[in-house]
C-alpha cells in the first residue's frame, strides 16, 4: 500500500511518515499544497493524509483538484481547527475521513486502515501452498516452522503472495514497497528478493519464488502453470 503524507508542519510529518513506514507501507511525503497535488495527480496512491492549512494551495483547494481528475484514492483531512464547517466542507468536498490534531498515533493508524479496508473483505491472513502469513502478527510460517523477516522482506512477500501467479515488476515493487527516494540505481530489490528465497524456499519445496527473466518475479508453486 503506498501513501501520500500532504503536511506543511514537518515535526507532524516526520512522526506520520515514520509509524506508517514501521507498519509496512510506503510513503511519500510533501510539505506544501502545489507539491501536494502533484504528486497525487502523478503517482498512484491508495490513501492520501492531507492537512487543511497549507502554504501555495490549502487542503480544500489540493481535494478539490485530486476529486475532479478523478483520482481514485482515499483522502484523509487532518486540521488543527474543530469546527463542525471545516468538517462537513471537507466531507462534502471529497473527503473520506477527518480527523482534528493533536491525534494519537494508534487512532490514526485505525482511520487509515479503516479507509483502506472499504469496498474489501479485510484478510487477517495470506496462504499459498504450506506458506503462511499472519498480516496482523507480521508472523510468517512455512510447513508450521516460523520464518523470521525484516519489515521490507515481509512487505515484498506479502505483495508477491497477494499477487500469486502475477508477474511483479521492480518498478511495481518500489512503487509500492518503497518511495519517491528510491534509487532505480541500487540493486536492494534483488539483494531484498535473495534474501526472501534463502528464508522461505531454500529448506523447502515447493520453490515459491521464481524470476521472469527481463521482467521481475512471480510467486507460485513449482507445478503451477
Amino acid at each position: 500500500m503506498r501513501i501520500l503524507v500532504v503536511e506543511d508542519e514537518k515535526k507532524v510529518a516526520r512522526f506520520i511518515e515514520r509509524g506508517l513506514k514501521e507498519e509496512r507501507f510506503a510513503v511519500d511525503v510533501a510539505h506544501d499544497g502545489e507539491a501536494g497535488l502533484e504528486l497525487a495527480l502523478v503517482n498512484p496512491y491508495d490513501l492520501v493524509v492531507l492537512d487543511v492549512l497549507m502554504p501555495k494551495k490549502d487542503g480544500f483547494q489540493v481535494l478539490t483538484e485530486i476529486r475532479a481528475a478523478k483520482r481514485p484514492c482515499r483522502v484523509l483531512m487532518l486540521t488543527a481547527r474543530d469546527g463542525v464547517d471545516d468538517r462537513v466542507r471537507g466531507l462534502d468536498t471529497g473527503a473520506d475521513d477527518y480527523l482534528t490534531k493533536p491525534f494519537a498515533f494508534a487512532e490514526f493508524l485505525a482511520r487509515v486502515r479503516a479507509l483502506l479496508r472499504r469496498g474489501a473483505v479485510e484478510q487477517t491472513s495470506l496462504r499459498l501452498t504450506d506458506l503462511v502469513l499472519d498480516l496482523k502478527a507480521r508472523k510468517v510460517t512455512r510447513a508450521g516452522q516460523p520464518i523470521f523477516l525484516s519489515v521490507k522482506e515481509f512487505a515484498v512477500l506479502e505483495h508477491f503472495v497477494r499477487h500469486a501467479g502475477q508477474v511483479v515488476t521492480r518498478t511495481e515493487l518500489a512503487e509500492q514497497v518503497w518511495d519517491l527516494h528510491f534509487d532505480p540505481m541500487t540493486n536492494v530489490i534483488d539483494v531484498t528478493v535473495y534474501h526472501l528465497r534463502e528464508k522461505v524456499d531454500r529448506d523447502f519445496k515447493p520453490q515459491l519464488i521464481h524470476t521472469v527473466r527481463g521482467a521481475g518475479y512471480v510467486m507460485k508453486a513449482e507445478d503451477q502453470p
